[in-house]
């Protein structure tokens, strides 16, 4: 039985994330009550949540916009726990940092706020690694979730954006606003990969996408954290249900490994499926430096070339009892649902 009777509050229900949570949350007996910004995505949630789990009598799905108030009253009434997922994610990078910074900080206030006046008891919050290692670039060292990003650093908006909603949100909790105790908790996934459930293109997918599709001849020498989006739930949910997470941030990495390493893994599985343009070629550093001239795309990893770094999950399988999938399991359920699904 799980824990609570009351429903749980799940924000952001379209998003690859959330869409995997409301389906374990579902699956475990607990009532869902999920967001959209708009109920004109109700019955596609509704349909893909449906083909793993025969539960909708246990979920409602209610309008409320992070960019506005309306709605969020409505939304805690009788809840006991929130799973604040959603946020922005662009595949680029917007000209304008604020498209995506405006959105995360204040949607993640409003949240806190609703919940805080509806006397929630704990809030989980899904921030990222790129809280935590962004702008330590050439740091050697193992990232542990005492590391904060350096937003001084130039690390992008989308960086940024995750950083600052999660200080204020732990400034909220740890300050006097929070007068009625409310717990929080946060889970930091790196890059997330595993199985996509519908026509919705996660934008983590893309460069397994890219590879698929072999629009790329080589690869740079460039390290990569990643972590399975059904771990990523779990971590949401046991952030919520063990009485220890609270007032922790969880990073949940599965691993960090190379990209070449990567492409290896998918070589290895599909080029014998006739996927025979998978990157091979793992490019010289020297070679991508100059080729960055030239290209502002490739200006973009310029800074992470050569980084040999660490994510640690130790802390995640102490508390939580957290236990992820393989990098490789994470890596070829993505690519085989981007065949499912068409997109490669």
């Amino acid at each position: 039985m799980p824990p609570t009777s009351k429903p749980i509050l799940v924000t952001g229900a379209s998003g690859f994330v959330a869409l995997h949570t409301i389906i374990q949350l579902l699956q475990q007996g607990y009532k869902v009550r999920a967001t959209l910004r708009t109920l004109s995505r109700e019955t596609e949630v509704r349909e893909t949540i449906s083909k793993h789990v025969q539960a909708n009598d246990r979920l409602e799905i209610i309008s409320a916009d992070l960019e506005q108030d309306a709605g969020w009253i409505e939304a805690m009434k009788s809840i006991e726990y929130v799973l604040h997922i959603a946020s922005p994610f662009p595949l680029f990078a917007p000209k304008d940092e604020n498209e995506l910074i405006i959105p995360a900080v204040q949607g993640t206030q409003r949240v806190l706020r609703a919940a805080h006046d509806a006397k929630i008891k704990r809030v989980v919050i899904i921030s990222s690694n790129a809280a935590i290692s962004a702008g330590h670039s050439g740091e050697n060292k193992t990232f542990t979730e005492d590391d904060w990003s350096i937003i001084e650093n130039n690390i992008g908006a989308y960086s940024k954006s995750k950083t600052l909603a999660e200080r204020e949100a732990w400034n909220f909790i740890n300050g006097v606003e929070n007068k009625n105790k409310m717990e929080m908790a946060t889970i930091n996934p790196p890059l997330i990969f595993g199985p996509i459930l519908n026509k919705n293109f996660p934008t983590s997918a893309e460069i397994i996408r890219i590879f698929m599709r072999g629009e790329v001849p080589g690869v740079a020498r460039i390290k990569m954290g990643l972590v399975d989006v059904r771990d990523v739930a779990a971590a949401l949910i046991l952030a919520m249900t063990i009485p220890e997470a609270a007032g922790n941030r969880f990073a949940c990495p599965t691993d960090a490994i190379w990209i070449k390493e990567m492409a290896d893994i998918l070589h290895k599985e599909y080029a014998g499926r006739g996927y025979k343009k998978i990157p091979r070629i793992q490019f010289p550093s020297f070679l991508v430096r100059v080729l960055a001239l030239f290209d502002k795309k490739i200006g973009l990893v310029i800074r992470d070339l050569d980084w040999d770094y660490e994510l640690s999950n130790e802390k995640s399988k102490r508390i939580l009892k957290w236990k992820p999938r393989s990098a490789d399991e994470a890596i070829l359920s993505m690519a085989e649902s981007l065949i499912e699904q068409g997109f490669v």
